[in-house]
């Protein structure tokens, strides 16, 4: 019998923490994944081919190349041709995970709707695309939490707080964004994921849970709004936002940005294994 599988996404690899720092977790990861029973795979876009789990040789090879692309769903099949190494976003996880049966994948922080724009990430639209089951910290602090919740409500997506009542902001977990939605353990979410299934609905699932050590709401919005003020003096647009912003904020904060991401990657990682033991 086959062990169960993880899906960990890789952009974060690629451009979500800075080196060596990044390739220190992606470890942490996939060791939380197998520690729990469960194989850990992380999926990216490696010299022509979506692979979905990652040799130890691609993934340090992945962590060290400051060339690495950074791959969004729609970007899988140009960048698979162009013979590149690319970090997976959530969206395009998503896609080669469920491509892949696996069941289960871990992020950080989901992309959402972005502050005062019409720039909503392709995370979204994918989640109900994908039957796959994403444990996460909610939606990046850097985005408009509120909006992103509403249009996750508007796509139908289930959000479902994990020992929580409030939809998490990644770096903060008290948003005052109430959830509908609330179980506190793995057994109670696999029978809800189960539920779904059964009931015919083939789009994701989204698992929130806070992190382990989180920010002050105060101190996340301090943060955001400096770091923002910063990227508009900078002239930074379009896939580069989001990078920038999370290594201003980290810039800024002396590390402690980074402490509490690597914090909530890991644990993320920890109970995706949980739910797939079940599933």
């Amino acid at each position: 019998m086959s062990l169960p599988r993880v899906a960990l996404e890789s952009a974060v690899i690629t451009h979500g923490l800075p080196r060596p720092l990044n390739l220190e977790v992606a470890h942490e990861c996939e060791a939380a994944v197998s520690r729990a029973g469960a194989v850990p795979v992380t999926i990216a876009i490696i010299g022509g081919r979506a692979a979905v789990g990652l040799s130890e040789d691609e993934l340090v090879e992945l962590a060290r190349d400051t060339d690495a692309r950074k791959c969004a769903v729609q970007d899988i099949g140009v960048l698979v041709a162009a013979g590149v190494r690319a970090g997976t976003t959530v969206s395009a996880t998503l896609a080669l995970a469920a491509g892949a049966g696996l069941a289960v994948m871990s992020t950080g922080g989901i992309g959402g709707v972005h502050f005062g724009s019409f720039d909503v990430s392709g995370d979204l639209l994918q989640l109900t695309r994908s039957a796959v089951t994403v444990v996460c910290s909610g939606a990046k602090s850097i985005l408009d939490l509120p909006a992103t919740l509403e249009a996750l409500e508007t796509l139908g997506i289930p959000v479902i707080g994990y020992g929580t009542d409030e939809f998490p902001g990644f770096y903060h977990a008290e948003t005052g964004l109430a959830l509908s939605h609330r179980l506190d353990t793995p057994s109670a979410v696999t029978e809800a994921i189960r539920a779904y299934r059964a009931a015919g609905y083939v789009g994701g699932i989204l698992l929130v849970q806070p992190a382990p050590d989180p920010m002050s709401r105060e101190e996340t919005d301090d943060l955001v709004r400096d770091a923002m003020e910063k990227a508009e003096a900078d002239g930074v647009s379009g896939q580069q936002v989001t990078p920038y912003l999370l290594s201003k904020m980290a810039e800024l904060s002396k590390g402690v940005t980074l402490d509490v991401n690597r914090e909530l990657l890991v644990a993320n990682a920890a109970l995706a294994a949980q739910l797939a033991l079940f599933l």
